[in-house]
């Protein structure tokens, strides 16, 4: 087979895998089966490490928060329906638009990304697994823990009161003298921590598990999306943490870093937290773009235009993103040459994020596109991105954003370019990849349904937004006097609101409807050209029975496009069935360079992120002992953790042994 031939292992690999076949059905595949399928009950659901599993765990508790999200915002939409509104108290609407913003910005955006990227990666990339399966799962499991901590103060009436962003003074101790600030600086520590190791998770998984052949310039750009955001997170949670951690020692212990008393820095907090939130703005669209560069060609029948030009556009847009947090802070009374470069940098960062949308353009206009569901939804968020990123673009325009800052039109800017230009690729990649998922269609007529619906009552409830705040309304009001003219534009977003969450309420009754009745998929409904796409749907627990080898962009087109001189072979390639093994391929070219000996399930990533949630509850709590008790649980977890496996090493060639291969 001249394609196996041209993409030998290297020979210092540990052991020479044995290249072949593995027909369904065969004893390899119920062999492989064995090997990689998690426990039944509990026992597997508490220590699986199985990334789909984990994929669809992140996919259905950030959409549980959404849920929990938009809730409180209809909640607040009441209260702001009318003028001279009592549904809610100062410090009842205070909770909940904090909660609101905490939820969305923090519990929905990037873990939702983060389960579609679980889910596909090891699939795009022609994988079994993640690199740190145990990793993986820790990271979801400190998520969940994390989310629960920061709700558990809400029925108590005691959560997050300070708005997402916590600005200082108003929650220092000498303000704020309840727990609530304490809730929020603990739970976003915490929940960084479960950033922080799923992005390092993410950026070894690319440079070191893809299938040999799958070169950096043929992965999809929804993994160029991915690991940008995650290179972005591991350089850009450490400022929040740092900032939170800060806040908690000056409320806990007497320090001063944000108490202008006593020589602190309220500024200082808004540099620490905008060095983390603007980024962490494009984090939570940059994967989401990838979702629609990926998905969208299926439906035009055609690749992506520009594929290179949208790849370096995804990283000049981060890249720039680490410089413009500034543009937060135009009327702080910063130096006058600072608001010039950071507005001039504000601007500038339009143009990556234009390429992407003129490839998204031509993509649709040279190709012959398919009216489905998931289609639908990708072109709304093309007009919804626009509009998103011409407000951003004005509020970027120095003296104007003296006009427009603190008022709803910023309200507005950040629904478009958080809320629209997230949930519609989302919604349109749960239709787009659902088949994959559970072997099940979704329903077009209802799934029509619920995009007109939810489009309509987007674009209903959040520009009338951008005309409030040209009205001078201003932010975080929890009502307001008649005379104020903001009323019938008021009573327009509410009702749009409503329309939109009835959208939503579509959307869930379809994924009830196709779980149970839904038509059965096979394995590639849409024709589509990626590498997922070779697995049966759903895809069984070790995803290739043979890991296939890549020789272009679009492995599924080869036959139609014509892409290069050699094909991809999926049906034969290595065979690797000495307990859970992955092939490690070199950064660039994705040539095989080592066999990588993958853990089994283990409880331990449940039970450190338990006891870490636990210590952080005696920390709020001011539980001492039990704070130590849990620090030393945790520490517990970690030797069990990195204990050498007995059974691991006795099934593994003293080859790889000696050359340290055991991956973890």
């Amino acid at each position: 087979m001249s394609d196996v031939a041209q993409s030998k292992p290297d020979p210092n690999l540990t052991r020479v895998p044995e290249v072949g076949s593995a027909p369904i059905g065969s004893a390899a595949e119920m062999r492989l089966t064995r090997l990689w399928e998690s426990a039944p009950g509990w026992r597997g659901w508490l220590s699986t490490v199985d990334h789909k599993e984990i994929g669809l765990r992140y996919l259905v508790t950030a959409f549980i928060f959404l849920l929990m999200g938009g809730i409180e915002a209809l909640i607040m939409r009441l209260q702001l329906a009318r003028p001279d509104q009592t549904l809610l108290t100062p410090e009842q609407y205070n909770q909940l638009f904090t909660m609101h913003g905490v939820t969305m910005i923090f519990l929905y955006s990037l873990p939702i990304l983060s389960g579609f990227s679980n889910y596909l990666w090891p699939l795009m990339l022609g994988s079994r697994d993640m690199a740190f399966p145990r990793l993986n799962a820790l990271s979801y499991w400190i998520f969940l823990f994390a989310g629960i901590f920061l709700y558990a103060s809400f029925p108590l009436g005691e959560a997050p009161n300070a708005g997402w962003f916590n600005y200082v003074p108003f929650a220092g101790l000498e303000y704020n003298t309840g727990p609530n600030i304490d809730v929020y600086a603990l739970g976003m520590v915490l929940l960084g921590i479960s950033t922080t190791v799923g992005s390092i998770n993410f950026v070894v998984t690319l440079f070191r598990m893809r299938a040999p052949g799958m070169s950096i310039n043929r992965v999809p750009i929804l993994v160029w999306g991915t690991l940008t955001a995650s290179v972005a997170n591991i350089f850009a949670i450490p400022s929040v943490s740092l900032a939170f951690f800060l806040l908690w020692l000056d409320r806990q212990t007497g320090t001063h870093f944000f108490d202008v008393v006593n020589g602190g820095k309220p500024l200082l907090w808004q540099h620490l937290f905008w060095m983390f939130g603007h980024p962490w703005v494009y984090a939570v669209v940059l994967p989401a773009m990838g979702i629609v560069s990926d998905a969208l060609p299926t439906f035009c029948r055609r690749p992506l235009v520009g594929y290179s030009a949208v790849a370096l556009s995804t990283m000049a847009t981060m890249l720039l993103g680490f410089g413009v947090w500034i543009h937060h802070m135009f009327a702080t009374g910063l130096p006058t040459l600072a608001l010039s470069f950071f507005g001039a940098a504000s601007m500038v960062i339009s143009i990556p994020s234009a390429v992407a949308v003129f490839a998204w353009i031509a993509t649709i206009w040279l190709g012959r596109p398919v009216f489905n569901t998931p289609f639908l939804f990708f072109a709304g968020f093309v007009l919804l991105f626009v509009i998103g990123g011409f407000s951003g673009v004005m509020t970027a325009a120095v003296p104007l954003d003296f006009q427009l800052n603190e008022t709803y039109f910023i309200v507005a800017h950040l629904h478009y370019v958080l809320l629209g230009i997230n949930v519609f690729p989302v919604v349109g990649g749960i239709y787009y990849w659902f088949p994959k998922f559970f072997g099940r269609m979704m329903n077009e007529i209802l799934g029509k349904w619920s995009f007109w619906v939810m489009f309509i009552g987007f674009n209903v409830g959040f520009f009338p937004m951008h005309l409030a705040g040209l009205l001078g309304m201003p932010r975080r009001i929890y009502t307001y006097a008649p005379h104020m003219g903001w009323s019938t534009v008021n009573m327009v977003t509410s009702v749009g609101s409503f329309v939109f969450a009835a959208g939503i309420l579509i959307f869930l009754i379809n994924i009830l409807i196709s779980l149970k009745r839904g038509a059965m998929a096979t394995q590639n409904p849409w024709d589509a050209p990626t590498l997922e796409w070779a697995t049966p749907s759903p895809p069984p627990a070790y995803n290739f029975a043979v890991i296939p080898f890549v020789a272009s962009r679009h492995p599924l087109w080869e036959d139609r496009l014509d892409e290069g001189g050699g094909r991809s072979s999926l049906e034969q390639g290595y065979l690797l069935m000495e307990g859970r093994e992955m092939i490690g391929t070199t950064p660039l070219d994705a040539k095989p360079d080592i066999i990588l000996k993958m853990p089994d399930d283990s409880y331990t990533p449940f039970f450190l992120g338990l006891f870490s949630a636990l210590a952080f509850t005696g920390l709020l709590l001011h539980w001492r002992d039990f704070t130590v008790l849990m620090t030393l649980a945790c520490s517990v977890s970690l030797i069990v953790w990195m204990w050498p496996r007995k059974a691991l090493v006795q099934r593994v060639p003293d080859s790889i042994q000696d050359k340290g291969a055991t991956h973890g």
